[in-house]
């Protein structure tokens, strides 16, 4: 595979386990300043809180613009990789939150479901989606469903029938300037009763499995793959998993999935665009 790193036969929870051996562990003290070696993000710790059983650290840059991160690996300090641990004097919030960062609401009830939906590509989405959202989905009464892909997504739309009352929020992956996506996407846009009850956004990238950040997967970068290989095939074969079949692939799946706590494990391209449709959803229109 075209990738600047040896992926070899490791997988995410081995390579995890082979830093944690060989990196020193710094307490995440407020005013230390770390790089993201994903993002390149620099900025000193302004506080921690513990999120779903993860440690999540606030760095603010140099610009006081702050953004969130697991601690864990994928930091540098001075230059230097080092593995990020809670500090034994740290705080932690007695505050519950939902995975997606939501404070939760105790005792609350699942709403009955909304008539509109949140759609999204296919099963893998809804199920990240169902994984960081869900409690926030069940207050509000929204239900995510996958499509199976957009290649008809006007049909899909008009039979939906969309209204005031009864909109849809969809989510495309790799809805970039001149794809194919986006011209279904803008085709979609003009069919009658569409404007202000449709909201479709996406992604940047070629499938969602993308918008997991590889740190949280233990690894520096997702591998590269040439278009001439089916995408998530060349992605097994990278980290040295079965790849041959459909299954190999759902169970593929499931592996990385299984690192995904919170929202502090997703890209921010992923994150503001499902907020922004829950929230076009749960807003009332008059």
């Amino acid at each position: 595979m075209n990738s600047s790193y040896d992926y070899g036969n490791w997988g995410p929870q081995e390579m995890t386990k082979q830093a944690r051996r060989t990196l020193p562990k710094v307490p995440a003290a407020p005013g230390l300043v770390l790089e993201d070696v994903g993002s390149g993000w620099v900025g000193a710790i302004v506080r921690t809180e513990k999120s779903g059983g993860m440690h999540i650290m606030v760095l603010e840059d140099r610009r006081g613009k702050t953004k969130s991160f697991q601690l864990g690996f994928g930091f540098l300090l001075d230059g230097a990789p080092v593995e990020v641990v809670p500090a034994v004097t740290a705080a932690v919030p007695t505050t519950q939150r939902t995975a997606s960062g939501s404070v939760k609401v105790a005792g609350q009830r699942a709403r009955i479901a909304r008539a509109s939906r949140i759609w999204v590509e296919g099963k893998h989405d809804a199920e990240l989606v169902e994984k960081v959202w869900g409690d926030d989905l069940r207050v509000e009464g929204i239900v995510v469903e996958p499509l199976g892909g957009i290649d008809d997504l006007a049909g899909a739309i008009r039979e939906f029938n969309p209204g005031p009352q009864r909109r849809l929020g969809i989510l495309v992956d790799h809805l970039v300037s001149g794809s194919k996506e986006s011209r279904i996407a803008d085709q979609a846009l003009k069919l009658p009763g569409a404007a202000g009850n449709v909201l479709i956004v996406g992604h940047p990238y070629v499938d969602v499995w993308q918008a997991i950040k590889p740190q949280s997967l233990g690894i520096p970068a997702w591998p590269s793959i040439p278009r001439s290989v089916e995408w998530k095939v060349g992605i097994l074969q990278a980290f040295g998993w079965p790849s041959s079949s459909p299954k190999d692939i759902a169970l593929g799946w499931q592996r990385i999935l299984r690192q995904v706590d919170n929202y502090a494990d997703l890209e921010p391209s992923l994150l503001a665009r499902v907020e922004e449709v829950i929230d076009f959803l749960t807003t009332d229109v008059s």
